[in-house]
């Protein structure tokens, strides 16, 4: 038996292959119920896809005492055919057919403490996108208007300066002020947010996560928001067995296409945790402006494409980050003799 949750439905097989599925609403406990209405002697394994549901249904059937898998939807093997039909009917059976197998693994589960926690981490990004587009709308408003900004607050750190000049500006008639009022109004409130929202999460990290978190904080480039990025989205790194493991789930690991004798490197995976990923690329130039040995690394490649030379510097933090984590031993600044 499976369970695919699309659409706002649950999609019910009653056997492996289902010819008719049986639509129910979303609820586990409507669930429960009808398995144990029509399957009372049954053993009963549930599968289905992570979305933006979360795990809420997944700890409801482990309660059931049921069998559970939350599945990433790209590990469900597909063929030449089934490629290039998707409907929640086919869905459930290829979950169902892939269960019966025993070809599905669970993705990692959070516990309930460390997945509310992320939940704070994704608010600050989404923050982080509302503040660049206020910005932006606040720009193109002076654009709008002819207004031309000056040199010197001609850049992304929004001075308080800046901020009384654009109050400050007259314009011919009180509309146009408006609009701009408005804009700062929102403006100040996303910066209020994000400030407040940062604050407190750093300070649930170094209150819970203590540990990690300043070993995190030793290594050259890793802030305390990458930091809390870590522990939020990555969780706990000893549960890693080694590099591989990790750069192949943050998405730092080389694409190999072979055939025959010919080999050729497709760059990064597209398979990745693209926040985290980002985040390390980020944090990499810091590393190279702190970090001699990063930096001599660096400059050893200059001349070639930039953004390769990046990801293999981000390759690189991220194994130190791993070491340190697992070693329990804070990061030392290398020095090159």
């Amino acid at each position: 038996m499976t369970y695919t949750r699309e659409a706002g439905k649950f999609i019910v097989p009653r056997i492996y292959f289902p010819e008719n599925l049986l639509p129910c609403p979303p609820e586990p406990k409507v669930l429960e119920v009808y398995v144990h209405t029509h399957f009372p002697s049954y053993e009963v394994s549930i599968a289905y896809e992570a979305g933006c549901c979360g795990y809420y249904a997944h700890r409801s059937f482990e309660g059931f005492g049921w069998s559970s898998l939350v599945v990433n939807p790209a590990d469900i093997h597909r063929k030449g055919k089934e490629r290039f039909t998707k409907t929640d009917k086919i869905d459930a059976q290829l979950i169902a057919r892939e269960l019966k197998d025993g070809r599905l693994e669970s993705i990692h589960i959070p516990e309930v403490e460390r997945e509310q926690l992320r939940s704070l981490f994704r608010r600050r990004n989404d923050l982080v996108k509302d503040f660049r587009r206020v910005k932006s709308y606040i720009k193109m408003q002076l654009l709008y208007f002819g207004v031309r900004v000056p040199e010197s607050f001609d850049n992304d750190h929004w001075s308080h300066d800046f901020r009384a000049w654009i109050d400050a500006i007259i314009f011919s008639h009180p509309t146009a002020r408006e609009t701009l009022d408005s804009r700062m109004r929102s403006f100040r409130f996303i910066d209020k947010e994000l400030r407040d929202v940062s604050s407190k999460l750093r300070a649930y990290c170094r209150k819970h996560y203590k540990k990690d978190y300043y070993l995190l904080r030793s290594i050259p480039g890793i802030g305390g928001i990458v930091a809390c990025g870590i522990i939020c989205e990555l969780g706990d790194l000893r549960r890693f067995n080694n590099i591989k493991h990790l750069a192949g789930y943050v998405g730092l690991a080389p694409g190999i296409h072979q055939s025959g004798d010919n080999q050729r490197h497709t760059g990064i995976t597209m398979r990745a945790h693209r926040l985290m990923r980002s985040y390390f690329i980020e944090a990499s130039w810091q590393a190279i402006r702190t970090d001699p040995v990063m930096q001599a690394y660096y400059r050893k490649h200059v001349g070639k494409n930039v953004k390769s030379i990046i990801v293999k510097i981000a390759r690189k933090l991220l194994s130190r980050t791993l070491a340190v984590i697992k070693t329990e031993i804070p990061y030392t600044i290398g020095v090159i003799e």
